[in-house]
């Protein structure tokens, strides 16, 4: 959603409907991941897309059908033997897309106005069961809008969606029986979840932090450059970078925010910095930390560790030396290895060859799409 909220926003102050199409389910080796969107609008115009480019065609159909008649469409896509001519993932595996249409006087406009804020919004949207299909409420920490229908089908989705956007997470589908009681049948409930950034710190103002800050950007987190010197720790040499900060790395670190979406990159190897630094980062719940610095100059660095009490269990959770054996040399060529880490470690990879591997290529822990034609 985020990539096209521009575009769509600019249609909403110009008046002008457009269909949105929404990745709700995924099963096998699909291209992309429930919550990918694609919109069409009334214009004719696109943005978007929903299967990296297999079904872009078929789909656009769809929208402009939905522009035509108001009614949501939930189609699905996949390919077969019966099927190998008509539109379909040459990839092999089936998404399911939910095809609405909004107009300017929409309440998404308040979901696009959250996102530029930065403001923790979740979307919650029927697509199945005996709910109106495409019936939908918006959840904030603080209020909601809209309703499935239910009094009690509410109540329990947005708890559901609080709790998704609390671990930052998005794109899952949930059963609900009558009143928001848990089943396996009746109302089927898409959310989508659209928490914050999450954040990427590098603490240490060289050429290799201006590369990591650069591709953490690009991946999406929003980058903070932390290191104690002024005539290094300055905007102008690391324009990537969202903020850049002048002060002692495990001072900054105990004053700021750290969860369990947040990544560290410790550049420094420097003990009077890493040191300290290392001892706060592994007190956080952070997702990654990692530590630049020879595999001597690690051990040194471990040794002090444990003269300030660190334990062997949390010296586990460092990576170091940072980042995954790509034969990098380059600042930028180092920053893709540990972007590379930074991914493996979040959704669990091998880290090996994709053509030593057998099995999905794409590989989702959502509920799978439900089985029926494609109208």
């Amino acid at each position: 959603m985020r990539e096209v909220m521009p575009q769509l926003s600019r249609w909403l102050v110009e008046g002008t409907p457009f269909a949105l199409a929404t990745v709700v389910g995924v099963r096998g080796s699909a291209p992309r991941e429930p919550g990918a969107v694609m919109a069409v609008g009334a214009t004719g115009e696109a943005v978007g897309s929903v299967s990296g480019g297999c079904v872009e065609g078929a789909v656009y159909e769809a929208a402009t059908a939905v522009l035509e008649t108001v009614l949501p469409q939930l189609e699905t896509y996949g390919i077969s033997d019966e099927e190998a001519f008509s539109a379909g993932l040459t990839c092999g595996g089936t998404i399911e897309v939910l095809i609405q249409r909004f107009d300017p006087a929409s309440l998404i406009g308040q979901v696009f106005a959250s996102l530029e804020r930065e403001e923790p919004v979740a979307v919650a949207t029927v697509i199945g069961g005996r709910a109106p299909l495409g019936a939908q409420c918006y959840v904030w920490e603080d209020r909601v809008r809209g309703s499935l229908g239910d009094g009690g089908l509410d109540a329990a989705v947005t708890a559901d969606a609080r709790g998704l956007l609390a671990q930052g997470m998005t794109g899952t589908a949930e059963r609900y029986g009558p009143h928001g009681q848990r089943r396996m049948d009746d109302v089927e409930v898409f959310v989508q979840s659209f928490a914050p950034p999450p954040r990427m710190l590098v603490f240490g103002a060289i050429d290799f932090a201006s590369a990591v800050a650069g591709i953490g950007t690009f991946l999406g987190y929003r980058v903070t450059v932390c290191d104690a010197r002024p005539v290094f720790a300055t905007a102008k040499r690391f324009p990537k970078a969202h903020e850049v900060v002048c002060a002692w790395p495990h001072e900054y670190l105990a004053g700021t925010e750290v969860d369990e979406r947040t990544v560290i990159c410790v550049l420094t190897h420097d003990p009077k910095f890493d040191v300290p630094l290392l001892v706060a980062a592994l007190r956080t719940p952070a997702a990654y930390i990692g530590v630049m610095g020879s595999r001597r100059t690690h051990d040194d660095r471990v040794a002090q560790l444990r003269e300030e009490g660190v334990t062997d269990g949390e010296l586990a959770r460092l990576a170091a030396p940072i980042g995954l054996d790509l034969g990098a040399r380059t600042p930028e060529e180092t920053a893709v290895s540990i972007a590379a880490e930074i991914i493996q470690r979040r959704w669990a990879g091998t880290g090996l060859p994709l053509g030593r591997l057998t099995g999905d290529i794409h590989r989702h822990t959502v509920t799978p799409p439900r089985q029926h034609a494609r109208r």
